[in-house]
C-alpha cells in the first residue's frame, strides 16, 4: 500500500527543473482536464501549448492567455524567448546577478588597500571611495558583508 504522505515526483522534478507551474487552477483550456497527458502543473508544456494554439491554431490571443492562465505581456515574453531560443528558452532561469559582480577582486583589493593604509576607514566611507575610483554604486552593507566573508575564508598558505 502507497504513502500517503509521499511527495509526488512529478511535482519534485518540476520544482527542481524550474518549470513547476504556481498556479495550475487558473488553467482552464480544456485540453488540460480532458487528458492526463497535458499537465497544468507543468509549466513549460503550458507555455508551450499556449503559443501552439495561437501560432499554429490561430486562435486569439487575448482568450488563449485568459484560458492558459497568463496575461499578455507573458504571451509575448514567451513568444519572444520560444522564436530566440527554441523550447529550452522557456524553461526559467534564475534571476538576478551572478556572483559578486560589483564587488569583484579588483574592487576588493582596492578596498583591502584602503583599510590597510586607514583601519578607521568605515564601510559608507569606503563605498564613496569605490563609486569614485571606479564609478561603481555600491552600498556600505554590502562591503561589510563581503569583508566579513573574507575574514571567514583562511588565507591559502604560500
Amino acid at each position: 500500500m502507497a504513502s500517503r504522505n509521499r511527495p509526488d515526483p512529478k511535482i519534485q522534478s518540476l520544482r527542481q527543473s524550474g518549470t513547476l507551474n504556481l498556479h495550475p487552477e487558473k488553467v482552464a483550456d480544456p485540453l488540460f482536464s480532458q487528458s492526463a497527458f497535458f499537465d497544468a502543473r507543468d509549466a513549460l508544456q503550458v507555455k508551450y501549448e499556449m503559443l501552439r494554439r495561437v501560432l499554429v491554431d490561430g486562435e486569439p490571443i487575448t482568450s488563449t492567455v485568459t484560458s492558459f492562465g497568463f496575461s499578455r505581456p507573458s504571451f509575448y515574453q514567451t513568444q519572444e524567448a520560444f522564436h530566440d531560443g527554441g523550447l529550452q528558452a522557456l524553461i526559467p532561469r534564475k534571476r538576478g546577478p551572478r556572483g559578486a559582480h560589483k564587488l569583484n577582486p579588483e574592487v576588493m583589493l582596492f578596498i583591502n588597500e584602503a583599510r590597510t593604509r586607514d583601519a578607521t576607514l568605515g564601510s559608507v566611507t569606503l563605498a564613496a571611495m569605490v563609486n569614485e575610483r571606479f564609478g561603481i554604486a555600491v552600498h556600505a552593507r554590502s562591503i561589510e558583508r563581503a569583508l566579513a566573508r573574507e575574514k571567514k575564508t583562511p588565507a591559502p598558505n604560500p
